[in-house]
Order: structure tokens, then sequence, then C-alpha cells
């Protein structure tokens, strides 16, 4: 037995006809008729008379006419609690650049129809500024990445912050288009690349430093600029190549005309990404839910196939 078969039922009963109660409820007579005979068979009893004028309720369907209607009024009520206790508030989440280009607009429609009460502040800003405003209590979470895999240099993330991993990316050797490159590339044979790259408070960088060091390289940096956007139009110039996740050319429609993109095959080069937020204790209702949310989004992207050079980070362990 259904709602909506109860919700037939009552309109039947009060207009006293089943062609009327078929126009108002806008469906088939035959079809709403269908659903009365569901009922009464599902019963195992009569509820109309039929007569000339329409229909009557039996002595049973008057019975069942009245527990029906106040099943309905409960089950009106309960959607209503349930809509005047829907979450609210805001919710701040930060988002380096390379990652807001994948993840922030799935998150934004992810959040919009999940929880359409609650205000979503995205912040997008390098992984050390997001971790600093984390750890300053002035956003609830962030996308940053994981501290072990850059340099000594790096600031730890703060103990009492909640650390999910969720995925590794591979990185890339990003070039103008019209460069010829192998497929994929070894570190030492970026001895000589004039490199563009961010300065040493982004993660990215800290991660290539220590790496580089571990090569026994010095990179050719020929220079340092803290913009996804000024360094993709800097290599898409020609002034030089950068070294990248896949996400900072995914905002570009012609990016395999434009861009020539080589793996880097050394497993020391790949970034783990962290969601790391506020303790349990710390956050709102609102932002328990987003955290989900953003967990579900990697996941659907990752697996979707949306977000190349991605692995999910159990995949990896």
């Amino acid at each position: 037995m259904e709602l909506r078969q109860l919700r037939y039922f009552v309109r039947v009963v009060e207009l006293g006809s089943m062609s009327r109660a078929a126009t108002e409820l806008d469906m088939a007579q035959s079809a709403l008729s269908q659903q009365i005979s569901r009922l009464e068979s599902e019963l195992s009893t009569r509820l109309f008379q039929r007569t000339p004028r329409g229909v009557l309720a039996t002595e049973a369907g008057m019975a069942f006419f009245r527990e029906a209607k106040l099943t309905l009024r409960h089950a009106e009520q309960a959607v209503r609690a349930a809509q005047a206790a829907r979450l609210s508030g805001s919710v701040s989440v930060g988002l380096a650049p390379t990652t807001a280009a994948v993840l922030g607009l799935p998150l934004m429609q992810a959040m919009r129809e999940r929880y359409p009460d609650v205000r979503l502040h995205l912040v997008e800003g390098m992984s050390g500024h997001l971790a600093a405003q984390l750890k300053a209590r002035e956003i609830d979470m962030a996308v940053l990445f994981d501290p072990r895999s850059g340099a000594r240099a790096q600031a730890p993330v703060d103990r009492l912050l909640e650390r999910q991993p969720l995925f590794t990316e591979d990185l890339f050797l990003v070039s103008q288009g019209r460069r010829r490159r192998p497929a994929r590339l070894k570190l030492r044979d970026l001895a000589n690349e004039a490199l563009i790259l961010p300065t040493h408070p982004h993660g990215l960088r800290l991660t290539l430093d220590a790496a580089f060091e571990r090569a026994g390289i010095t990179p050719h940096v020929v220079m340092e600029v803290d913009s996804l956007s000024m360094v993709m139009a800097a290599v898409d110039a020609g002034l030089g190549s950068s070294l990248q996740p896949y996400a900072a050319v995914h905002g570009f429609p012609d990016a395999a005309q434009r861009f020539r993109l080589s793996l880097i095959d050394d497993p020391q080069v790949r970034r783990t990404n962290l969601l790391c937020s506020l303790s349990e204790d710390e956050l709102s209702p609102a932002a328990l839910a987003t955290r989900v949310v953003v967990v579900d989004c990697v996941k659907r992207l990752i697996e979707g196939g949306t977000w190349p050079g991605t692995r999910l980070w159990h995949h990896e362990n």
C-alpha cells in the first residue's frame, strides 16, 4: 500500500466521482480505477458502490476513509518536520587552484542539490596558505597536499585537525603544444629544462624541491609565479615549461592541441591530497555533512574518468 493510493482513494470519496477525481489528479480515469481496484484487492473488501451519479463509499470504505485521512495528515506533518529540521548554516572549504579546477563546480552543484539551505563558502588559495587558515580556524576544511611528500621545511598540519587521505596525483611536464616531447620522462631528464614554478610556500614547490634534492638535480627555474592562470599563460606563450598535475589543463577545451603533457615516471613525484578539517567536536552539522559530500565528489570524478592522472588513495595502499 502506498501513500499515493491513499490520496487517490480520499479524493474519490470527497468528490464522489471517479472521473472528476481523475481530472483533478491529472491522470487517466482507467489508471485511477486500476489503483482503486488494487487497493480493494489488497484489503480484500469493496470500498465503493457504483451508482448512476458516481460512486459512494461502502461502510468499510468510510471506515478506511477516516483512517486514510489521518495517515495522510501524519505523513504531511512528518514532511514538514523534516523540512524544518533540514541542514542550514554556512561552511567554508579551501581548495588549491588545481584542485578547484576539477572539484570546485561539482562540489557546488552537489551541495546545492543535497543541502540547498547550507551556504557554501569556497576559498581558493595555495596549499600552505590554506593550511594556515585552517590552523587559525578561519575555514572549516580544506583539500591539502600531504606535507610528508614535501620538503622537511614544510609546516606540519595541526595535530588537532582531522586528516583523511583522498587521492594521489601524477605530475606532468606541461609544455607548449608545438614542442615535441616523449610521453614519459624521468626527473633527471629535466636538469636543463626551463621551468616556471610557484614559490616555496606552495605545497607543489615543496614536493618538487624535495624530489629534485633526492635526485641530485638543481632545477633551472626561470620564473616563480604564484598564480595557476599566469603559469599556464606563460607556458602557452612558450616562456618555459611547468610541472603540474593534469588538473592544471582541465579548464582548457583545446588542451590536447595547446599543451604537451609528459608524465614524470617517478613514484616519488606523486602528490597525495588530504581532506583536512577541524575536529568533529568543532564542526557544525552542516560542515560534517559537507565533508561527506567532498569525499563523494572526489570518488565520483575519479571513478568516472573525469579526473585523469589521479588514483583514489586506497588504490595506492
